[in-house]
């Protein structure tokens, strides 16, 4: 393995990192770690994500530089509309996923108490807001969704920059370990201000359903400017 080859790896591993920071991969991960009350799940919800990715672009992008073909450009865009509608449904979602919550404050010695109840069946409750775990499989998926999104762009990458099958092999897994790393630190990050509110209901349920919305109008953004700007819309009534 040359001395130019293991650049092209770091360079892949750097980019790696870059790509996982991109805003829709953020915002769609923020969504899931919102819903953590420990920083190791907020923490394993980007590692998950960073695997869905990684196997996505390795499977797709190994395929399509074995047949030495490309992904149509409608369909690349396609793909990437599909991102958008997913961000949606994540942010109705999270912001939904406080709405059969109720506070009730009331007086008792001059103090102040606070109780929570939900009108949903005790076990979902307890499933929901006293268990409540980061969905792991849901990390993967939306990696998942994501890498195959961006599948295209990066067999471009790939064959661009190496000179075999086997070296862009290497050079995927290389830049998927930089999708870990890097959404690793910042859903680390974002998982701070949820897990350091858990216990305060009320700040915890506004952080979320900000998430929320960000998610849903950003997707919203998303496809529109993939639709009506980028023109998909056009190449599907042609």
């Amino acid at each position: 393995m040359g001395v130019s080859f293991l650049s092209i790896l770091a360079l892949g591993f750097v980019l790696g990192i870059k790509h996982a920071i991109e805003p829709d991969h953020i915002i769609a991960v923020s969504t899931i770690a919102s819903q953590s009350k420990k920083l190791l799940r907020s923490s394993l919800a980007g590692v998950f994500w960073g695997i869905g990715h990684t196997a996505t672009l390795f499977i797709v992008g190994i395929i399509l530089i074995f047949m030495k073909g490309e992904i149509p450009e409608e369909w690349a865009m396609s793909l990437e509309f599909l991102v958008g509608i997913m961000l949606v449904y994540l942010g109705v979602t999270t912001f939904l996923s406080f709405k059969n919550i109720h506070i009730h404050e009331h007086e008792h010695n001059r103090e102040e108490h606070k109780h929570v109840h939900s009108h949903e069946h005790s076990g979902q409750h307890e499933h929901k807001h006293h268990q409540k775990k980061v969905s792991y499989l849901k990390s993967s998926l939306i990696g998942l969704v994501h890498g195959l999104a961006g599948s295209g762009a990066m067999v471009l990458l790939t064959m661009s920059t190496v000179q075999d099958v086997w070296e862009g092999a290497i050079y995927i897994l290389i830049f998927g370990i930089g999708t870990v790393v890097g959404m690793l630190f910042f859903t680390t990050i974002i998982g701070i201000p949820f897990v350091f509110s858990a216990k305060k209901l009320s700040l915890n349920k506004t952080f979320t359903q900000i998430t929320g919305v960000v998610s849903t109008v950003f997707g919203i953004y998303y496809m529109y400017n993939l639709g009506v700007t980028e023109g998909l819309f056009k190449i599907w009534i042609q």
